[in-house]
């Protein structure tokens, strides 16, 4: 094996031992290069250093220089003084990076032009077609990279000779070198620009609003600032009195001295050294003392009423030296303006109570104030814009000032005596001095250039004088809104409540025992019936058919009919000899009391259901409409100061839509349907006496009732629809809106009475229908009987005749053998009762149509239709129906299913459907029993309305059912064979 030399290993020591040497030595140079103190407590002593000092800081090291000339440090001195522009700094940036790019595009883009056209010289070609040396290709090379290149030297000369040029321009006097133009050694005062200052001294007042936003001169920037007027401000700040400051020297007349001293104001904003606080005295000390002498000028002048001299000049030059308007020449102008002493701007409001009658209001002499008031102003306005440089602020000073001391003035005391005499007056005060306070302030013209704040300082004037009372007013005019609708629905109230008490002292006069009149009428009624005949000589018999004539043209007892009935008996009808009536007043006038407590109850009971229709009013409506409508307008106002205040009276003019459905709908409209829906529960048919109306009166009442309701809903809709959602006040896309929600209860509650008192007005009509079958259809009419035979025919329905078997071919009255000479010239058509049924129940359906919502309207009809099905069903059980008489009983069932077709309901037609299948089994002659048998045993035939075991029961009410039961039974159940 070969062995790797030493000779490289002892090569090595030595230059290792010579990197750690070097290594230890720049270790010992960058410690002694760190400086003592961390970067952040330098930067915070420069903070603090005068400017001149600062400089001779940046000379000590590089690393100073570039604390002390960071742009940032500069950029802050600048924005205190408010000379610094964000945005515009950022724009010049901007169109500065703009340019470069543009300029490195056009660069590169001729660079690869000249590369093109250098392609032989880069190749070494030369003109005859041969190579360069290889030397001189390597020097065209170098110069090209050395054009390139950044040379240092090169660059250093060049700011040597810049420097050596500015040092040579120091004897010029130019403000535009910043600070390379100050003398570092020298004092302030001594500087060059001021060695001379009537050189150009209007240029240095000037020097603030020529300065520019330029990121990386903001210290360039500065200096020129520092340079214009640094010597003025330490001057001024060494100045023993009002006379030593060369600012007063320099220049002579009042707006220059101004428009100095408030330049020294904003410089010494960026004064951040020690003393600052006794240089920022001594200037306002001077400026003080010069802003006294000028108010001295102005005050003369306004003695003397100068506008257009001294008045004009000296505000101009407080203007300057305050420069935001806010002036003590405006502040005197103000305080002793003659407008506040005037005797006809300052008019007495008691005029407005003096002049009404006695708790009321008159406006009119608050509408000539305001006139008269705006007059003046407006003259004013005109005065201040030939006085003053911005009149706009001074005009709404002004007006502040006469909104203070003249106009709260006016209002204040008419407010708290209006509230202590009458809150009506009151209310009218605040809500019609607020639209004549706007009106005042929209009708000024402001000065140029504060026409575009009018409306909103308007607005803001009129919350100022109206807000320490708005929040009274807005609770008074809820209370007064809220105690008259009470009021008014309890007047009413109160006049029904002794209208139904006069009308019961009128019936039951004539009766001392109190207690028996706490009781239901049918005790009386069972008490009256149980009575002999001859102790009620007024009334009639009380199994009187209806047929028998009123009793107001009976003079006796009316002979009774003791023939009994296959049906039920006839409900017993009272005939009052007083002869009250249903309709008119509930005192008929002329009328004697009853003499009998069934005749008077039965009076007061009608007379009750006659005032169903009254028990609410559209006019108590209509009035507190108008009541709410008249709080809305006079608080609607207050919402055009916006804010919270505008929000306080909007939320107020919701509270005033729910009060009113409170009270109309809880207090008026559902007490009036709970009232009917109790008088309806009270009514029985058999206790009235005329049935021949074409409807039930109570129930008819009461759909009127409905309709009065239907009227009030619609007139609360338009109400809140033009008062509330036009003008913003309710938002009906809001859910959750306070008058929204409270419309849909009041809604919903009125759909309830409704639909409470249509509930029991079906009960009504049913009884009504159920009276009408009972007391109207003849037995007649189902089992006609032969001309020769006596009326008490029905009784033959029993089945008791003879006749054999459904064979038999003898004429029968009760469908026996073949129809005989009893079908020849008989009226087909539907019975009286029917056609009397069917005009009372579509009298009543139709009075709905229009008043209520399709869907209730449904509901409606479905129950009635559902009801009118039970009720004709129930009839049915009661009569005899004979062969003859089925054609009249199927033009019955055809009568009411046509009439439920008009309905439109399906669901209820096919009951009806049903029902007039099951009157055909009536017309089955008894000879074939067996096919009746089919029908009756065949569920399909009646679409599941009717089982089997109802429709037998239907035909035991055939006239004939005795002789043909024993067929149908044994056709149905089998019994055709016998086991012997």
């Amino acid at each position: 094996m070969r062995r790797a030399p030493t000779s490289s290993g002892a090569k090595k020591t030595p230059a290792a031992h010579t990197s750690i040497l070097k290594t230890l030595q720049e270790t010992q140079m960058i410690e002694a290069s760190k400086p003592v103190l961390p970067a952040e407590i330098l930067v915070a002593i420069l903070d603090y250093l005068p400017v001149q000092d600062q400089m001779r800081f940046a000379r000590t090291s590089r690393r100073m220089r570039e604390m002390v000339y960071d742009d940032a440090r500069w950029v802050t001195r600048l924005r205190s003084m408010g000379c610094w522009d964000e945005a515009e700094a950022r724009r010049r940036f901007e169109d500065a990076m703009r340019r470069r790019r543009e300029l490195a595009d056009r660069n590169s883009a001729a660079a690869a032009a000249a590369g093109v056209a250098g392609v032989g010289i880069g190749g070494g070609s030369m003109p005859g077609g041969g190579q360069l040396p290889r030397q001189q290709q390597q020097q065209q090379q170098q110069q090209q990279m050395s054009t390139t290149l950044f040379d240092a030297s090169v660059e250093e000369e060049r700011q040597q000779q810049q420097q050596q040029l500015r040092n040579r321009q120091l004897s010029v006097s130019d403000v535009r070198d910043g600070f390379e133009t100050l003398k570092v050694g020298a004092q302030p005062q001594q500087q060059s620009p001021f060695q001379d200052p009537s050189a150009d001294p209007d240029a240095l007042l000037q020097v603030l609003k020529k300065t520019r936003s330029v990121r990386g001169y903001a210290r360039q920037e500065y200096g020129r600032i520092y340079g214009a007027l640094a010597p003025f401000y330490f001057d001024l700040a060494k100045a023993r009195s009002h006379t030593d400051p060369i600012v007063f020297q320099v220049y002579r007349d009042p707006e220059r001295q101004a428009q100095m001293l408030a330049n020294l104001r904003v410089f010494a904003k960026s004064d951040w050294a020690q003393g600052w606080r006794q240089r920022e005295e001594k200037l306002a000390a001077m400026t003080g003392i010069f802003e006294t002498a000028v108010l001295r000028e102005f005050e003369q002048g306004y003695e003397f009423w100068d506008v257009d001299g001294r008045m004009k000049k000296y505000a101009h030059v407080l203007d300057t030296l305050s420069g935001d308007g806010g002036n003590a020449g405006v502040e005197l102008f103000i305080q002793k303006h003659p407008i506040f002493t005037d005797r006809e701007a300052l008019a007495n409001s008691m005029d407005c109570i003096n002049q009404a009658p006695a708790d009321h209001i008159t406006l009119e002499p608050s509408r000539r104030f305001f006139e008269v008031l705006s007059v003046k102003v407006n003259a004013q306005a005109g005065i201040m814009e030939r006085i003053f440089p911005k009149p706009g602020p001074v005009f709404w000073a002004f007006l502040t000032k006469v909104r203070e001391d003249i106009i709260m003035e006016y209002v204040t005391p008419l407010f708290d005596e209006t509230h202590e005499r009458s809150i009506p007056s009151y209310l009218k005060a605040v809500s019609g001095l607020f639209e004549q306070a706007m009106l005042f302030f929209r009708t000024l013209t402001p000065p140029q250039g504060a026409e575009t704040e009018q409306m909103a300082m308007a607005k803001e004037f009129c919350l100022k004088v109206f807000e320490p009372h708005l929040d009274l007013y807005l609770q008074d005019e809820l209370d007064y809104f809220t105690r008259q609708a009470e009021l008014e629905v309890g007047e009413w109230e109160k006049k029904l409540s002794a209208q139904d008490a006069s009308v019961e002292s009128f019936y039951m006069a004539n009766f001392n025992n109190r207690q028996a009149d706490k009781k239901d009428f049918l005790t009386s009624f069972k008490k009256v019936v149980m009575m002999p005949v001859s102790v009620l000589p007024t009334i009639g018999s009380p199994f009187a058919s209806s047929s028998t004539k009123s009793a107001s043209n009976a003079t006796g007892p009316q002979p009774t009919n003791t023939t009994p009935q296959p049906s039920r008996p006839h409900s017993p009808s009272l005939s009052v000899s007083s002869g009250i009536e249903r309709i008119g007043s509930p005192l008929p006038g002329g009328s004697k009391a009853p003499t009998d407590e069934l005749a008077a109850k039965a009076a007061l009971m009608t007379s009750r259901l006659e005032g169903i229709k009254s028990l609410f009013s559209i006019e108590v409506a209509l009035s507190l409409v108008h009541n709410a409508k008249a709080s809305l307008g006079r608080m609607a106002v207050f919402m055009q100061l916006a804010g919270q205040a505008g929000g306080e009276a909007r939320e107020q003019c919701e509270t005033i839509f729910v009060t009113l459905l409170r009270i109309l709908g809880t207090r008026h409209v559902k007490a009036g349907f709970d009232k009917a829906v109790a008088h309806l529960s009270q009514y029985n048919p058999r206790e009235v006496s005329q049935h021949d109306k074409g409807g039930v009166a109570p129930l008819v009442t009461f759909i009127e009732l409905v309709n009065v309701g239907d009227l009030i809903s619609q007139m609360i809709d338009v109400f809140y629809e033009q008062q509330l959602a036009q003008p913003k006040i309710a938002d009906r896309n809001d859910f959750l809106d306070p008058a929204g929600l409270a419309k849909k209860k009041f809604e919903q509650m009125l759909d309830e009475s409704v639909a409470a008192g249509l509930n029991k007005g079906i009960d009504v009509l049913m009884d009504e229908v159920e009276y009408v079958c009972a007391t109207t259809q003849q037995p007649t009419d189902y089992n006609p009987t032969l001309p020769d035979l006596s009326s008490s025919g029905p009784s033959a329905g029993d089945g008791n005749n003879s006749g054999g078997k459904g064979g038999s071919s003898t004429p029968s009255p009760m469908g026996g053998g073949g129809h005989g000479h009893m079908g020849m010239g008989m009226d087909i058509g539907p019975t009286a009762t029917a056609q009397r049924i069917k005009d009372l129940v579509s009298s009543h359906t139709s009075m709905l149509t229009g008043s209520t919502d399709k869907s209730m309207l449904d509901v409606f009809n479905g129950e009635v239709g559902l009801r009118l099905f039970t009720a004709v069903c129930k009839h049915l059980k009661r009569q005899r129906v004979s062969t003859e008489g089925a054609i009249k009983l199927i033009a019955d069932m055809n009568l009411y299913f046509e009439y439920i077709r008009t309905l439109r309901n399906n669901d209820l037609l096919a009951y009806f459907k049903a029902l007039r299948e099951l009157s055909q089994i009536y017309l089955i002659d008894a000879r074939h029993a067996k096919e009746m048998a089919t029908i009756i045993a065949d569920g399909d035939r009646f679409g599941g309305i009717f089982r089997a075991e109802e429709v037998y029961e239907y035909a035991e009410r055939r006239a004939d059912w005795y002789i043909v039961r024993k067929d149908v039974e044994r056709a149905m159940y089998g019994l055709e064979c016998c086991v012997i």
